[in-house]
């Protein structure tokens, strides 16, 4: 199998100094062979990662580990110093921003600028702060005048900012997404990247089959297969990269 130039990221650092590290990780579904095994990597402040797999490569998987909503058979996940176990759970989770593949998991309240002030009232910020930080996302996506919409009455790219607004309310500093981009025409991707690019967060980690858009958007790749991260590497040369990407089930132009 060709081989890419290692990722500095990939080197060895002292214990425990990324914003994310992941040690030995391994989860497995009950009487099932593991999904994932020895999951070894580091997210440092500016990291900006593609994660990348053919279906079924255990993508999903892995983020909801990161968040807590799976737990690893062995293994440990570290953020921000703190190791990720049940008790720490609520503590981690202030960090963490995480998008759903279906926007409509995170839209559930009458309007959305009540979606948006939902998560910060619940954690105690004022009602009147809360309502001006989520008018103030909405201005910068682009969707004040929908601010007293349901979310049922916005388009899907709509939906999809305002579900990104709403995460990022809580003001995390890492966020995880899980293919964003499903279900946007060609414009509100370029529009969803474009906010992307201009978010105050420290890590971002996207899962996508959009392999066009990640270049776009992204910096760096890391990818899954067999359940273990195959590839660490700058996403540029691997996006240039056909045959590798096909041997990993990700053929750049289909």
């Amino acid at each position: 199998m060709k081989s890419l130039t290692s990722n500095p990221h990939t080197s060895a650092r002292n214990p425990h100094t990324g914003i994310v590290e992941v040690k030995n990780l391994v989860y497995a579904y009950p009487h099932q062979e593991p999904v994932l095994q020895d999951i070894t990597f580091t997210l440092n402040i500016g990291d900006r990662v593609a994660l990348m797999g053919a279906t079924g490569s255990g993508k999903s998987t892995l983020l909801e580990n990161l968040i807590g909503l799976k737990e690893p058979k062995s293994g440990k996940i570290f953020i921000n110093d703190i190791p990720l176990e049940p008790k720490t759970l609520p503590q981690v989770r202030r960090y963490i921003g995480f998008g759903f593949q279906d926007a409509n998991d995170q839209l559930f309240m009458p309007t959305i600028l009540e979606d948006i002030t939902f998560g910060p009232r619940n954690y105690g910020v004022p009602a009147a702060i809360a309502s001006d930080r989520a008018r103030q996302l909405l201005a910068d996506f682009g969707l004040a005048a929908y601010a007293n919409r349901s979310a049922h009455e916005l388009s899907g790219g709509q939906r999809r900012l305002a579900a990104l607004a709403a995460i990022l309310a809580l003001e995390p500093t890492i966020l995880i997404l899980d293919e964003p981009t499903t279900g946007l025409d060609p414009a509100w991707r370029r529009h969803l990247a474009q906010v992307l690019l201009n978010l105050p967060v420290q890590v971002i980690l996207i899962a996508s089959h959009e392999l066009h858009w990640l270049g776009k958007v992204t910096d760096r790749a890391l990818v899954l297969s067999g359940g273990r991260i195959a590839i660490d590497s700058e996403i540029q040369p691997l996006l240039q990269d056909g045959e590798i990407l096909e041997q990993f089930g990700l053929p750049i132009d289909w």
